[in-house]
């Protein structure tokens, strides 16, 4: 595991500043979303005036023109989705954390009456936000894989009457194709870690999401295609939204 984190840091955390990609508003029966790309896994969507970080990482200035977080998710314990040092650094003293098991093991004990812990398939309200988390893992999910099933979770939020869903790392699983209603989803792709563009079109195309977003498609010696993912998408269903937004400012 430790190996791994090293290895990730290095090819992620090499960005620098740089302004963040324009923001893209969803409506709903209750208001509007904004989404807002930020960084590789990160985003933070407002709604209803709460604005929710998932997965921060890159440091706290990569914030600083945000509103500030009332839910934070994180997916797993990796350090380009779990950073310690981007969370001390932003106003979490409002902030809900809804967290695996893995990572609430990695908190502070102060931060204790802050996190809510899920397991796979477990579901919270927070905020007036339903969350419920789906499991995210390489297949055969054991303990061979980078990312063993249970470990860590995806999730889908109810906001506003729609259903948004953050993949975290993750095949994809019968949990993802199963998925139901889904009308905007963030789904990764990077081999060695995750699955190709192939098998991530796959699963799309399985769920149907309304719109989604390629995210997460940094690999180890550049990007994903992430124009072949919605070529493949769009083949299959061409009623898909696929959204490329740059996740990566200040990387080339």
């Amino acid at each position: 595991m430790k190996i791994l984190t090293t290895i990730l840091l290095g090819f992620i955390f090499s960005a620098v500043q740089a302004q963040l990609p324009k923001a893209d508003i969803i409506t709903t029966p209750k208001g509007n979303v904004t989404i807002q790309p930020v960084f590789h896994a990160s985003l933070v969507l407002e709604f209803n005036n709460v604005a929710i970080y998932v997965d921060p990482i890159n440091g706290e200035d990569t914030y600083k023109d945000l509103k500030k977080p009332g839910l934070v998710l994180i997916t797993h314990i990796h350090g380009d989705h779990f950073d310690m040092k981007t969370l001390n650094g932003l106003d979490l003293s409002n902030a809900t954390l809804v967290v695996p098991q893995s990572v609430a093991d990695k908190m502070p004990a102060e931060w204790k009456n802050k996190i809510v812990v899920l397991h796979n398939g477990g579901s919270t309200v927070q905020h007036g936000i339903p969350i419920t988390a789906i499991a995210m893992y390489n297949m055969p999910g054991d303990s061979t894989v980078h990312h063993p099933k249970g470990k860590g979770n995806g999730y889908v939020l109810n906001l506003g009457g729609k259903r948004f869903y953050i993949s975290g790392d993750t095949e994809a699983t019968p949990e993802m194709r199963s998925l139901k209603d889904i009308d905007v989803a963030f789904v990764c792709m990077n081999l060695p870690y995750t699955m190709d563009v192939e098998e991530a079109a796959s699963g799309v195309l399985a769920f149907k999401p309304k719109i989604v977003y390629p995210y997460h498609y940094r690999t180890p010696t550049g990007f994903s295609d992430v124009a072949k993912f919605k070529s493949l998408v769009n083949a299959g269903n061409p009623s898909i939204d696929v959204r490329q937004r740059n996740w990566y400012p200040g990387v080339k």
